[in-house]
């Protein structure tokens, strides 16, 4: 499988992933993204986590933080957003402009909100997008269980917003 200019894995925190509601999935999501920060450190190339800020998950806190089971280095790129959209009012777009990334390949949670926004977005900004299928995850909401959720988006994004690989 080819590898983007960076790898952009969004909002795999405590209180995302394994809130009250764990996301659909998160063992094979895990196994996954984790393989790809492997081939992506293999390779030398940027590896950024987003982490939300709120409320509810209130910066180093437990719920805050990124899952133990994502292997994160401290020397990779952290960025912090108040807003579903990772490029908002934070320093993501100067990260991917001092590393000279044209091409990203995304992950994360959850699927119909973090990572549908900053797919789009990052597609309005020029970026080209990849994406592993089953690397991004959710919960259920009240129109779809959490597994039609990632296959609906996934189609939406399939050959316009991103490739999979």
């Amino acid at each position: 499988m080819p590898l983007a200019d960076a790898l952009l894995t969004i909002d795999f925190q405590n209180g995302v992933c394994k809130g009250p509601t764990p996301v659909v999935d998160l063992e094979n999501c895990i196994y996954k993204i984790n393989k790809r920060i492997a081939l992506y450190r293999q390779s030398e190339k940027p590896i950024i986590f987003v982490q939300h800020n709120d409320n509810e998950l209130v910066k180093d806190q437990r719920d805050w933080l990124i899952i133990n089971e994502l292997n994160t280095k401290n020397d990779d790129y952290y960025v912090q957003k108040r807003h579903a959209n990772s490029f908002y009012k934070t320093t993501l777009k100067t990260i991917l402009d001092e590393n000279t990334v044209n091409t990203i390949e995304i992950c994360g949670a959850q699927t119909e909100y973090c990572v549908d926004t900053t797919i789009k977005m990052a597609h309005g900004l020029g970026y080209k997008l990849q994406m592993v299928r089953g690397t991004a995850t959710t919960i259920a909401n009240d129109y779809m269980d959490a597994k039609t959720t990632n296959l609906f988006y996934e189609n939406i994004w399939n050959h316009r917003f991103l490739e999979f690989v």
